[in-house]
């Protein structure tokens, strides 16, 4: 948000900030991406994972004065992902902090509400409908195109495939892996029940994206 009214002040001055920002984002999100591909820790996983997403997020800084979907994709895109990531990270603490890959093996049969938890987090991270990071993505894509930079958005859509893999590195053992003969303990049932709420609101955001996006536009966050 900083950066976009920077933006503002700067416009289309000849600093010539928005290829640099471009760039930037570029970077960060295939950096990113390809430092998540090998994490065997769930916690690095999805720390680089909000790498990759903070270059998402960068290209609606781009689009800022040159496409009006630039400050309702950035607002709605921070909502589905601080939403995203208290359902991902709250299946870590709800679990004890358990961290390797291997420990999520057999979770969706000993734990099915975190499990699932888990899929509707990861699944809006990659950006499938109906969940908000779905119309959270397509709207920062959108913007970049408007503002003249297909090249970025076409990079994006190649990134949110490659995150897949290592999102599937961990739903896959979670699914077709046979749970451990002691259950897992957990944390308890508050913090379980934070943890589904917030995979719900996923839905929830994504079904009601249009209203929020209107409401985005019509904020007031940038100067005139």
């Amino acid at each position: 948000i900083a950066l976009a009214r920077l933006a503002v002040a700067l416009g289309d001055s000849p600093v010539g900030w928005r290829p640099l920002v471009a760039v930037l984002a570029a970077a960060t999100m295939t950096v990113g991406n390809l430092a998540a591909l090998w994490q065997d820790d769930v916690r690095r996983l999805l720390g680089w994972s909000a790498v990759s997403m903070t270059g998402y997020g960068l290209m609606g800084v781009v689009a800022v004065g040159r496409s009006d979907l630039a400050v309702p994709s950035i607002l709605y895109f921070l909502l589905a992902y601080v939403i995203g990531n208290l359902a991902a990270f709250g299946v870590v603490v709800e679990l004890r902090g358990r961290a390797d890959i291997a420990s999520y093996g057999g979770l969706a049969r000993s734990r099915p509400l975190l499990a699932t938890a888990l899929v509707l987090a990861f699944l809006s991270f990659v950006g499938i409908p109906p969940l908000a990071g779905f119309v959270a993505k397509l709207q920062l894509f959108l913007a970049a195109i408007d503002a003249g930079y297909t090249w970025l958005a076409v990079l994006a859509v190649a990134n949110t495939v490659a995150s897949l893999f290592y999102y599937l590195r961990v739903l896959g053992p979670s699914y077709f892996e046979a749970p451990p003969p002691v259950p897992l303990p957990a944390l308890g049932r508050w913090a379980a029940i934070a943890t589904v709420l917030s995979a719900a609101a996923l839905v929830v955001a994504g079904v009601v994206a249009q209203p929020l996006l209107d409401a985005f536009a019509g904020s007031g966050l940038l100067p005139s």
